[in-house]
């Protein structure tokens, strides 16, 4: 009997795995039939670039008195450049391998800037492999993007999806030409939204664990309903390879690229003209803020939209055109997705209270280094600056300089300075403003250390500041 009870046992629990296991696949996706519709409007991307190489001169020195004789002996028998001299420059062939997809039946083609950049040639191979020569209609190096044209019509093409969509946890899948490796299909799910890079002020990059390698740039990056709702772009790696980290374009940003490139061959975005920063919680307990929210406005540029319209240093916006800020990130952003001369409100939060100001934005400035140039002389001393916010002033009975909202390392860290401290006086002349401050920081000489006054949690201090470069 009781034999017969353990036998019986058995059975049950093997059924209870066998159906645990089958309802666990049951609960995984089949992508064959996405992958089937979607694949034909994948293509693979390769480039041909000329580029010009200089030869080594062999070590550049001279080997003696009979070193001619030995030049000569080397070039005749080795085909070597004599050893003192420069060869002559030679001219070679640069390729690379990505991705891309067809977004309409005549043609265009979406991609990565990256892919493409500097290419001479550009091929598009198909998945019949029919292959042409593509024609570069424009490009976005903000946002990595590039559309190019074929000549073809009736071409297979993706379905477009909307990225805003996304949550994490989501599945999402991959096609792409990885290594070189055609069509190759990698999933995994969506591991968050609205990821701000360093690099990319521009794109709220949608995060993924899907397998993504170089080739695999340009490519689309699928919803479950076989829509595309990013374009993959980057990867964090610290091998070369795939490490579980990829970052995708979202499919939003895209088409609103696309469409301008169609129209104007390039993309025109509004500018506001701020540097800004997050707001952790010791700032937001210094600012007098419930929570840890919005855009703290470090310096706003000169003649910009921002100081035409009133804001200040110090200000945080919560809301722009009605869209609320909970990271510094998110504001580049939106403006990005704007139009000059769009008037929109702007809720900040300024000496304690919440004001709304109307802002009218300005087409982006030709010269893309003007935001960089107007960080330089603050990033050679290795801060960013603000004006000193007035409760700050108030309990620290502080009156004039400029405090020091981030040190990004270099002459700023080795002196010893940090987030907080606030500068009054600099190489023996007072700061009353950011202004001063950079109009000051242009003249400190390099190497030779001058004194900096710095109040440190209302402790005035000087400290002798050295530049090296």
């Amino acid at each position: 009997m009781n034999r017969l009870l353990k036998h019986v046992s058995m059975i049950f629990v093997s059924m209870f795995l066998m159906t645990s296991m089958l309802s666990h696949a049951a609960s995984l996706p089949d992508f064959t039939e996405l992958v089937e519709e979607a694949s034909p409007a994948v293509v693979n991307i390769s480039t041909e670039q000329t580029v010009t190489t200089k030869t080594a001169n062999q070590g550049g020195q001279q080997l003696g008195p009979n070193s001619e004789e030995l030049n000569e002996f080397f070039k005749h028998f080795f085909g070597q450049q004599p050893f003192g001299q420069q060869a002559p420059p030679q001219q070679g062939q640069r390729s690379s391998l990505g991705s891309g997809f067809i977004v309409s039946h005549d043609g265009y083609v979406l991609t990565n800037n990256h892919v493409i950049d500097g290419a001479d040639v550009i091929h598009v191979r198909l998945s019949d492999r029919r292959e042409y020569v593509a024609k570069l209609v424009g490009t976005d190096p903000r946002t990595d993007l590039a559309l190019l044209k074929i000549e073809a019509d009736d071409l297979p093409i993706v379905k477009m999806g909307d990225s805003d969509k996304l949550k994490p946890g989501q599945w999402v899948l991959a096609i792409g030409s990885p290594f070189g490796f055609d069509y190759t299909v990698t999933a995994g799910i969506v591991s968050a939204t609205g990821r701000n890079l360093p690099s990319d002020n521009y794109v709220p990059f949608i995060q993924t664990d899907v397998a993504i390698n170089p080739g695999n740039s340009g490519g689309p990056l699928f919803n479950l309903d076989g829509e595309v709702v990013g374009i993959n772009s980057q990867i964090y790696t610290r091998s070369g390879g795939f490490m579980g980290v990829s970052f995708a374009i979202p499919s939003k940003v895209a088409m609103s690229v696309v469409e301008q490139l169609k129209s104007d061959g390039k993309v025109s975005r509004a500018w506001l003209g701020v540097l800004i920063q997050d707001v952790n919680n010791e700032l937001a307990e210094s600012f007098g803020l419930d929570r840890s929210n919005g855009a703290l406005i470090s310096r706003v540029l000169p003649d910009s939209p921002a100081e035409k319209s009133g804001l200040k240093s110090g200000d945080i916006i919560l809301e722009f055109n009605g869209q609320s800020i909970a990271h510094s990130g998110e504001l580049p952003y939106i403006v990005g997705q704007m139009k000059a001369g769009e008037k929109v409100e702007a809720k900040v939060y300024r000496d304690g209270k919440e004001q709304t100001i109307s802002v009218t934005l300005d087409a982006r400035p030709n010269d893309p280094n003007v935001i960089a140039q107007s960080q330089q002389d603050q990033n050679r001393l290795g801060m960013i600056v603000g004006e000193v916010p007035a409760d700050m002033a108030k309990q620290f009975e502080i009156d004039g300089g400029v405090v020091i909202e981030q040190v990004l390392g270099g002459t700023a860290a080795r002196n010893g300075l940090q987030p907080g401290d606030v500068i009054t006086m600099l190489n023996g002349k007072r700061i009353d403003s950011v202004a001063t401050f950079t109009e000051i920081a242009k003249n400190v000489p390099n190497g030779r250390s001058v004194p900096m006054r710095v109040i440190r949690q209302g402790y005035p201090m000087f400290i002798p500041f050295k530049i090296i470069e």
